[in-house]
């Protein structure tokens, strides 16, 4: 009897230092090494802009009432590659991500995902982007701080983008597809823009729903004007 006491007592400890390293695994060890990927990615993409020499896309003057003047469209995104860096003031002014091409589950543990098929960055469209809200950095830990109004910027090292939020966080379900259409109808939106849609998981720790964010694109300016105002403390 004391053999067998003394095996399920060791067994438990066992399982009990599993489950310890597990959950170290995943609260900080997929954090600093999604962290060090992230910047990799930042740092790759401040490389290739520092190398361009082309002039930067021509952007309006002055905003028309129905928004800033789309930009030249760019090349098409390669899969799993960065192409631009988000900042959202309201998740610290020190948070900043990469965006890479396509949703892929390792693209994710590098930064955040555009959704392919949907619109570039700037252009006429829904452009749409996912991003963990635990793990693998904890991106969009703070996802449902953000209010309409809050600035969402990017920047694909010619031009600024500024996009404002206009409804969320909204909750749904992972099969509700319809919130990265090219006019999302539950976004409030009735016709052709250039939209933002930020998604990503709920609850906190789960994945049964779908926290997301839907913003139009309200300004842009090319990067030799420096930061754009969303951005200045």
């Amino acid at each position: 009897m004391r053999v067998v006491v003394r095996t399920v007592s060791e067994l438990c400890i066992t399982v009990g230092a599993l489950i310890v390293l597990f959950v170290v695994y995943v609260l900080f060890w997929t954090g600093v090494r999604a962290d060090g990927a992230m910047n990799h990615q930042i740092d790759v993409l401040q490389g290739q802009w520092a190398q361009q020499t082309a002039q930067p896309r021509t952007t309006a003057a002055a905003p028309a009432p129905s928004g800033p003047a789309s930009p030249k469209a760019p090349a098409a995104y390669r899969p799993g590659k960065p192409f631009a860096i988000m900042y959202i003031p309201r998740l610290g002014f020190t948070w900043n991500k990469p965006v890479l091409e396509d949703t892929a589950v390792n693209t994710l543990k590098k930064g955040l995902g555009h959704y392919r098929g949907t619109a570039q960055l700037g252009q006429e469209g829904n452009f749409a982007v996912a991003g963990h809200r635990r793990t693998y950095g904890d991106p969009f830990k703070d996802f449902p701080k953000l209010r309409a109004g809050d600035a969402v910027v990017l920047t694909d090292g010619t031009t600024w983008f500024t996009y404002r939020i206009d409804k969320g966080p909204y909750k749904t379900v992972p099969t509700d597809v319809e919130v990265i259409d090219p006019v999302p109808r539950k976004s409030g939106y009735t016709r052709e823009g250039r939209y933002l849609t930020l998604t990503t998981c709920d609850p906190e720790w789960g994945h049964s729903h779908r926290l997301i964010v839907w913003a139009h694109l309200d300004s842009t300016q090319p990067v030799e004007a420096g930061r754009p105002q969303a951005l200045r403390r």
